[in-house]
């Protein structure tokens, strides 16, 4: 999806926001999609380019290419469409989508995040959700002996 069709799809409606990596899909990932979709009209999910994920999680990431992580997400019915974004963070598409909700996962705190002031500038709203335990791609990748 490109940023003008995330434009038009979010018109009159109530959008909440995600973004993360989603490299190797679990159930912790569907639970946290499908708590965030109940938040508003419409979710969608910012996903970090190949290149922004080799930078924060080194040289042999990630599992899956961009491309393919995008269509994992678009497959699910609570995702309405995903964006792919190169930058370390997802506050130019944030400020482009102005989300009345930004969701983010319980290993984040809303205080240490660089698009909060952005969210909060507007009037938006930032919400942490909390993780399902014992369930994380870098869990995965350990059990698989990759990490």
């Amino acid at each position: 999806m490109t940023l003008d069709e995330a434009k038009q799809l979010r018109e009159g409606r109530r959008l909440v926001f995600t973004n993360g990596v989603f490299d190797v899909l679990h159930i912790g990932h569907v639970r946290y999609l499908q708590e965030a979709r109940r938040l508003g009209d419409l979710l969608l999910v910012g996903v970090n380019s190949d290149e922004s994920v080799r930078s924060l999680k080194g040289p042999t990431r990630p599992i899956n290419p961009t491309d393919e992580r995008i269509a994992m997400l678009e497959a699910l019915r609570m995702v309405d469409g995903a964006i792919e974004f190169g930058e370390a963070t997802p506050v130019e598409i944030i400020k482009a989508l102005t989300p009345e909700v930004h969701v983010k996962g319980g290993d984040y705190e809303a205080s240490d995040m660089p698009e909060t002031p952005v969210v909060q500038a507007y009037g938006g709203q930032v919400l942490i959700l909390p993780l399902v335990p014992n369930r994380s791609t870098s869990r995965l990748l350990k059990l698989l002996g990759e990490e």
